[in-house]
């Protein structure tokens, strides 16, 4: 059992621990305007952060593509074949296709499937596998992308077509036991984090805070029973409301549980005026929300990773820049 070794990048001291490359966006003939997510929104917050110089190509760390290999430490046979098989195109362009949530991708040869939205993801989920490494070593990490987290080992779903935040965790625990043995997955996006919900059903090691609308997708009742901290909303809950829910229950959850490293879920799908999401959070609230749960981890001084996850508004990518300019 093994991750491959080129997901060991180095980094300079000049670096931060930033981590994106220009590979993480979906470029589909146009296919991708046709689903809500901003499938450019990880450009768009690395352009902003470059924009106001706050990272330049040299500073920003550029992770390597997840592999097979890498994959298969969590995926099964049966799901990695259902996405990369050669011979039968078009059941593999049609499981895609449920995945990502755009219908016209079952007529796309699987070739172009691959390279113009797999790959990306697979990219993606190497930026959040790294991010665990660089936030034991820098004491936080953000990957400009990831946070996958309706994937499990053996289901996608939600525009998740990899489970990275299972994998983050696990190669964490293979490569770094003596560092890292216990986990918090600290999950604010808007919907429930039912992929790895699923995948630690009954792992004491891994402790999960979900946050999330209720009444919305996925409804996934079984993967419930995995949440230790479950705090569910009702539509359109505004700032007040929710920021101290989150500080008292994030509060309650490090009291009763003390992780080695914290996986942070930014979503940020809760903004007004997301329709998927279905809150009322404002773009400053969603700041303030981020700057909670990093001045929990940093005054316990428990290293934390961030993944952006969901945001289907053009704006999105403006709140998570805005609070990178915050933190650092």
């Amino acid at each position: 059992m093994s991750f491959q070794t080129d997901l060991y990048i180095n980094i300079s001291r000049e670096q931060w621990p930033i981590i994106y490359r220009h590979g993480y966006n979906v470029n589909f003939m146009g296919l991708e305007k046709l689903h809500p997510f901003d499938a450019h929104k990880w450009h768009n917050i690395y352009k902003f952060l470059k924009e106001i110089g706050l990272v330049t190509k040299e500073t920003v760390v550029m992770p390597n593509e997840a592999t097979k290999e890498d994959l298969l430490m969590v995926h099964t046979k049966k799901i990695f074949k259902k996405v990369k098989c050669k011979f039968t195109q078009s059941l593999c362009s049609l499981y895609v296709a449920k995945i990502a949530e755009v219908v016209p991708l079952i007529l796309v040869p699987n070739y172009f499937v691959q390279q113009a939205y797999l790959r990306p993801m697979r990219f993606q989920t190497g930026g959040s596998i790294l991010a665990g490494k660089l936030a034991l070593e820098r004491g936080w990490a953000i990957n400009i992308g990831g946070g996958f987290h309706h994937c499990s080992s053996s289901k996608g779903g939600g525009f998740c077509a990899y489970a990275d935040i299972t994998l983050l965790v696990k190669f964490l625990f293979y490569h770094f036991p003596r560092k890292v043995s216990k986990v918090m997955i600290v999950d604010l996006d808007a919907h429930q984090g039912n992929g790895h919900e699923r995948d630690f059903k009954d792992d004491t090691n891994v402790y999960i805070m979900d946050v999330y609308n209720k009444w919305i997708y996925p409804w996934d009742g079984e993967a419930k029973k995995s949440i230790r901290k479950d705090i569910q909303l009702d539509y359109f809950v505004s700032d007040d409301i929710y920021l101290r829910i989150v500080k008292k229950y994030l509060n309650e959850a490090l009291s009763e549980f003390e992780p080695q490293l914290i996986v942070y879920n930014a979503g940020t799908d809760i903004l007004k005026g997301d329709k998927l999401g279905g809150l009322s959070i404002t773009a400053n609230g969603i700041i303030k929300r981020d700057e909670i749960v990093f001045r929990e981890a940093v005054s316990r001084q428990i290293p934390i990773v961030m993944l952006t996850s969901g945001g289907y508004l053009k704006k999105n990518s403006q709140n998570n820049s805005q609070f990178y300019c915050s933190l650092v």
